[in-house]
């Protein structure tokens, strides 16, 4: 366990290497000076300049260590500063000011001894049986050595004796051993000014002197290079002590690391010598890579033999050289070494390096001794260095390979990320201190080059040495207040240019051409051929934006590298993204025109979030834009290709978003870390699941920094390889990628992890994305929906077969040996589905194909998912199998009498029954979806009957009370007024008259008893009743069937009730059920996006044209609907890909219909197939993707505009098959709502529409 004073006010305690345990601010202008900690109790003491703190430490019953204050003082009354401490015997701390003071701090403080100086300590140590201390001042030859004369009692005294040096005493150290109590002779190590180590020990105790000069050892000559040349001569010394307990144990580990085989080595016999002669060992470097090894054994003896001293090794290329080149910034050095018993490694050196830095290093003693030519003798484990102030802003480079973290006063440090094993996750790069406010920034090839963007001029930074280097400057002159640096797209042919851009709030912009000297290609490029650094304004433009702009930022690059595309359309990649005040989103692209000197940009897409005054924006170029409200506490995930909202969420009122970062997997899945004060929560990309509605992110990790520091977040910014880099306070925290399966969020997300118990963070998000196997439940689902019956079929009887031999640790083909062309070469139409259902074995490719699935196969494979954890699902996915497996039995076994849609209705029943009983407290709904594909089916006669039979062969009388029940006991007082409607609407009038009798508490009971005792269908109590609705109806209760539709309706918000009101009392042609239509379904249709839900009103009206349109159209387009639109017709969940299944059925099958199709343009019919493609590959189902885009068929429309109306044109004609397969249906009468909507205009001309070549259509997806 170690800690450490960081700079200014906090101190760190660690517990290894990677092990943070706890971090201490203090809240004073006084930086912190010192810091000890006593072994026997883990109390931890520090100091500012005027002021003592000691901490305590806590929890460890609990398993979880953490310090608490225990006190704080001010030794001095003068003023004087702290600058030393000691821990001592019993909890005494010694205390050095302008006096040495002792304090007991076993309870409270207690000055027990003082002792005025001549000067203020440089060190005062207390040895380790707390019986001596040792103390100079700065600049002092005489070491001052007091000695401890009683103990125990409050007449504490001490005497003293000096220690005479020739020079500048420069470090002490006590010799340390394995028990501070146990009896040995106490040594003192002396360096001083001329380069000699001095060893004093007790030799006579009854001297003069408490201790005597036992041994030196010359700094200079001890290291002799065995070339000559002032290359290898160096004057700097630096020297180490390995006590013999450290010693000896880092030996043990080595010996035995050689038992076990994992590694031989020569030299180690002759450290085992070294180890059992209880020898310390003084080890002597240099700054140019020379080592010099030193015993010294029988330190106190009376006479010292000349082999007392001996040299134990000479190494050459000692890899802390190298280290100290690398990251010292100045001489001076301090060395701490002890032996990790934990670790293989055994030996660990701590290099306290005074301009700031601490290196941690490990490595096995007999490597760091071994005379050979070796690398790797020590590994740097850690590295602890950074800011002096609050880190504000962190900024990364494209590719996450380097990052600059800065602070308020302008302060900056480059780092880069290093990838292995036993590399560090950062180093620290350069320091960049500006003179100049810094607005923004951007780091160009990997942090070499840093770009500074001030509120009045621009500079390049050369970073490649320890200190960053101001190499060119450029004022400007901009209207608006700069908003960002943006980084333009790269060409691949300009090596050492960069442009970026600046645009501010007045929709201006510069673009500057930066020439770096960066050398891409050493075998090829030379200092000749490189450009001078030089920032050059090489064009203005203005946007010219009708929108006021709140902000624009740079898109997230997300590890992908922009290069220029050589159109500009919207297939580039974004380089910005703005939001205005009403919460419009706008994505940006732009060109550079080299022969015009210009710059070109292009809108390539528009978001309408209806987010007032957003607070916070990020943009990732996977076309994804994440949105915080004004409150701060609201966030949203929006699909900038296709404006759909893919996650809404908000939090506590106390959980400020304040910081929003995004990364993505090497397949391009999105992740998104959003950061809080204390935490940060990290957002995984999910499939799309439009059967069970799935989220489409789910939180996948928490990271909370509120027990290793008090400070809040600044900053956080992702690295390539995954890690996680936070700022908070002065403090850089880096998370790695792995992610523990057994913690919460992951269980709740079901992920197959079986038997791994940690992944990587873009293995979880690649395991919850991507492509599905063939057998996947999904994949299955959205097969039946598309038609393909044949191929789930096979794909279920091929999966059977494999897991008759499965076992543990196999892996399955995810294609299930079926070849990927025939999921596409076939025709797709849904016509011909039924027909393949029907053919003779002979046709199939498989003699799989000539079983059926029957339901003792689907028992057997059933039973085998009961048993067998496959390999690509988890636990939920395969019960969800299980029950497409029986859902395909089913179908199998009426194939003769089920078409199509109503095995599609089928499917999603069995998945809404899933649901149910999955969740049973959950009021759950048949949703339009499925009411839409059972409204179109031709086979309900045996719909009903499958579906009672899921009711044990009858509807019983407490399904259908389902929702009368539920009304009823929803509140603790049992109101029958919640009920009334449900029992009347069903018939159950004697069921309502008991529910009034025992409610006696409410004062209508007796005249509502009364009137439902009479007999409604005698004319004079039905005129009766009539008179008591239109009352009732004034105090918002029911009355005739118009009323009580409008309550289902409005106060219910149920609007499948209101329907089947309306359709079982007067039937499908009713006005009551006409209105319903034309005033509530497809007005809320259209506010809630729901395109099932509009196409199935139109169809029951009538317009089946508009049935059609408001399946690959907006309905808000179709309708004139006041107000705006919910955030749920804004959701993901409106475009299901199904639409399209529905789309090219209904399509072909009547005049209207056709007539319908041909009022879409093309081009918008063409985006609906790309978008539905998209969808099915968000979905893992790319097999039914490219199946849409190479297999659909387009109308054959005119190559010239018509002159004659619309009504004139013969649909028939546009679909190229036989005209008498489509039903004759365009005199199907209008209402007025929909006459508004253009039902009966003249229509416009056709546009001229070729169909899209195939090639076009994959190469736009992707393939």
């Amino acid at each position: 366990m170690g800690g450490k004073a960081h700079r200014r006010n906090a101190l760190v305690i660690l517990g290894g290497a990677h092990d943070l345990l706890q971090t201490i601010y203090h809240d004073t202008p006084d930086d912190l000076n010192a810091v000890v900690i006593d072994e026997a109790t883990g109390k931890i003491a520090t100091s500012s300049d005027t002021t003592v703190y000691i901490y305590r430490p806590c929890g460890n019953a609990t398993g979880i260590l953490k310090w608490s204050q225990q006190i704080s003082w001010r030794p001095d009354a003068t003023g004087a500063a702290v600058v030393a401490l000691s821990w001592g015997s019993s909890e005494e701390l010694l205390v050095g000011t302008s006096c040495l003071r002792l304090y007991q701090t076993a309870e409270d403080i207690k000055l027990i001894w003082t002792r005025g100086l001549s000067s203020p300590p440089k060190f005062a140590l207390f040895s380790r049986d707390a019986t001596l201390v040792a103390s100079t001042a700065h600049y002092d030859r005489l070491v001052k050595v007091w000695r401890r004369l009683s103990f125990g009692s409050d007449d504490v005294r001490f005497d003293s004796t000096y220690l005479s040096h020739p020079a500048t005493v420069t470090g002490a150290r006590w010799r340390g051993s394995e028990d501070r109590n146990q009896c040995s002779s106490n040594l003192l190590y002396t360096i001083c000014a001329d380069s000699r180590m001095r060893v004093w020990a007790a030799i006579d105790p009854r001297g003069q002197q408490l201790l005597q000069l036992w041994a030196e050892i010359d700094l200079q000559e001890s290291i002799q290079p065995r070339s000559i040349g002032s290359a290898t001569q160096s004057c700097h010394r630096y020297a180490l002590f390995i006590d013999s307990p450290d010693f000896i144990c880092a030996t043990q580990i080595a010996a035995q690391v050689v038992a076990d085989g994992r590694k031989e080595h020569y030299a180690l016999d002759h450290l085992a010598e070294v180890a059992r002669c209880n020898s310390d060992v003084c080890v002597v470097l240099d700054d140019k890579g020379h080592m010099s090894a030193w015993g010294i054994e029988n330190v106190g003896a009376n006479s010292r033999a000349g082999t007392d001293v001996f040299n134990v090794a000479h190494v050459e290329h000692f890899d802390v050289v190298s280290l100290l080149k690398t990251f010292q910034g100045t001489p001076f050095v301090q060395f701490l070494t002890f032996c990790n018993e934990n670790h293989e490694s055994g030996l660990t050196l701590i290099v306290h390096q005074f301009d700031g830095t601490i290196a941690w290093l490990e490595g096995r003693i007999d490597d760091v001794f071994d005379p050979s030519c070796i690398k790797d003798r020590l590994r740097l484990k850690a590295l602890w260095t950074g800011h002096e102030r609050p880190i504000k802003k962190i900024v990364r480079n494209i590719s996450g390979k380097a990052f600059i973290s800065r602070t308020s006063d302008n302060e900056g440090l480059i780092w880069k990320s290093r990838d292995g094993k036993d590399q560090l996750a950062l180093s620290r790069h350069s320091t960049l201190e500006s003179p100049e406010r810094i607005h923004r920034t951007c780091l160009l090839y990997d942090g070499d080059f840093v770009i500074n963007l001030h509120h009045h001029s621009i500079s390049l930074w050369n970073s490649h040495d320890i200190t960053a280097k101001l190499v060119a400057s450029r004022d400007y002159l901009i209207q608006g207040k700069p908003l960002c640096l943006l980084l333009l797209p790269e060409s691949t042919e300009e090596y050492g240019l960069a442009y970026v851009a600046t645009i501010s709030s007045s929709m201006k912009g510069i673009v500057w051409k930066v020439s770096v000297p960066y050398n891409f290609d050493r075998k090829r490029i030379n200092a000749r051929t490189m450009l001078p650094p030089a920032i050059e304004q090489y064009c203005d433009f203005d946007l010219d934006s009708k929108d006021e702009l709140a902000f624009i930022l740079p898109v997230d690059p997300a590890g992908s590298t922009t290069t220029v595309s050589s159109f500009l359309d919207t297939f580039a990649k974004d380089i910005a993204v703005s939001y205005n005040h009403d919460g419009v989103l706008h994505t940006w692209t732009a060109r550079l025109n080299t022969k015009k000197k210009s710059i070109d940009w292009l809108v390539t897409s528009t978001v309408i979030t209806a987010i007032r005054e957003p607070s916070l924006t990020s943009g990732s170029s996977n076309r994804k834009i994440a949105v915080v409200d004004s409150a701060r506490n609201g966030l949203t995930v929006w699909d900038s290709r296709g404006g759909q909202l893919e996650y809404d969420k908000h939090f506590g009122l106390q959980e400020t978003i304040q910081d929003l970062d995004w990364s993505s997997t090497p397949d391009y899945q999105s992740i998104l870390a959003v950061g809080f004060p204390h935490k940060v929560i990290i957002l995984s990309q999910m499939r799309y699941d439009y059967l069970d509605r799935g989220p489409a992110w789910a939180p996948i990790r928490e990271v909370y920094i509120g027990e290793s520091t008090c400070h809040i977040i600044g900053d956080s910014t992702w690295l390539g390889n995954g890690n996680l880099v936070i700022g908070a306070g002065n403090q850089l925290f880096i998370y790695d990628k792995a992610v523990k399966s057994s913690d919460e969020m992951v269980t709740d997300l079901s992920i197959p992890v079986h038997n791994h118990s940690s992944m990587d963070i873009f293995s979880v998000v690649t395991l919850l994305n991507g492509p599905l196997p063939v057998f996947h439940p999904q994949f299955l689902a959205q097969c039946i929906l598309a038609g393909k019956f044949v191929h789930v079929q096979r794909i279920v009887i091929n999966l059977n077969n494999a897991l008759k031999y499965f076992t543990d640790g196999d892996r399955l083909d995810s294609m299930m040996g079926i070849a990927v062309n025939e999921f596409f070469t076939e025709p797709n139409d849904i016509y011909l589905t039924r027909k393949r259902m029907r053919i003779s074995p002979t046709d199939c490719n498989s003699e799989n194909d000539t079983e059926k699935i029957s339901d003792e196969l689907a028992s057997s494979l059933n039973a085998k998912l009961t048993n067998i954890a496959l390999p690509d699902l988890s636990s939920q996915e395969q019960i969800n199998l299980a029950y497409i497996v029986a859902c395909v039995a089913t179908a199998q076994k009426h194939q003769r009498s089920m078409d199509d849609n109503a095995m599609r209705y089928l499917l999603l029943f069995q998945q809404f029954m899933l649901r149910k009983a999955q969740s049973p407290a959950t009021n759950l709904d048949i949703t339009w979806r499925e009411i839409a594909w059972a409204f179109h089916s031709n086979s309900q006669d045996i719909l009903v009957d499958l579906v009672s039979k899921q009711y044990q062969g009858r509807m019983l009388w407490k399904h259908a009370r389902e929702s009368a029940r539920n009304e009823y006991t929803k509140t603790d007082e049992r109101n029958p007024i919640n009920c009334s409607l449900y029992y009347l609407a069903l018939g159950k009038k004697n069921v309502l008259q008991g529910l009034w009798r025992m409610a006696g508490w409410n004062r209508e009971q007796s005249a509502t008893q009364k009137l439902l005792s009479n007999n409604f269908k005698d004319p004079r109590w039905k005129t009766a009743a009539l008179k008591n609705a239109y009352a009732l109806l004034g105090k918002r209760r029911f009355g005739n069937l118009s009323d009580a539709v409008n309550v289902c309706a409005h106060q219910l918000q149920d609007l499948q009730l209101a329907v089947t009101l309306a359709r079982v009392s007067d039937g499908d042609n009713c006005l009551v059920l006409r209105e319903l239509l034309e005033d509530i379904v497809l007005p809320r249709a259209a506010f809630e996006g729901d395109r099932w839900l509009a196409t199935w009103a139109f169809w029951m009206l009538g317009r089946r044209d508009m049935a059609l349109r408001a399946l690959i159209t907006p309905i808000y387009t179709e309708l004139d609907t006041p107000g705006s639109l919910s955030q749920r017709a804004k959701s993901y969940l409106t475009s299901d890909p199904a639409l399209v299944v529905l789309y090219k059925q209904l399509r072909d099958m009547t005049l209207q219909t056709l007539k319908g199709a041909s009022m879409v343009s093309p081009r918008a019919e063409w985006e609906f197939i790309i978008q539905c493609a998209r969808l099915y590959d968000r979905m893992g189902c790319d097999l039914l993707a490219l199946d849409l885009v190479r297999n659909w068929e387009f109308l054959s429309r005119p190559r010239e505009p018509q002159k004659l109306p619309r009504e004139a044109l013969d649909p028939g004609k546009i679909l190229g098959r036989q005209s008498s397969l489509v039903v004759a249906d365009l005199s199907s009468p209008q209402s007025p709502i929909l006459r508004e909507c253009g039902g009966s205009g003249i229509a416009q001309p056709a546009k001229v529409f070729k169909e899209p070549d195939v090639n076009s259509l994959l190469d736009t997806f992707g393939f």
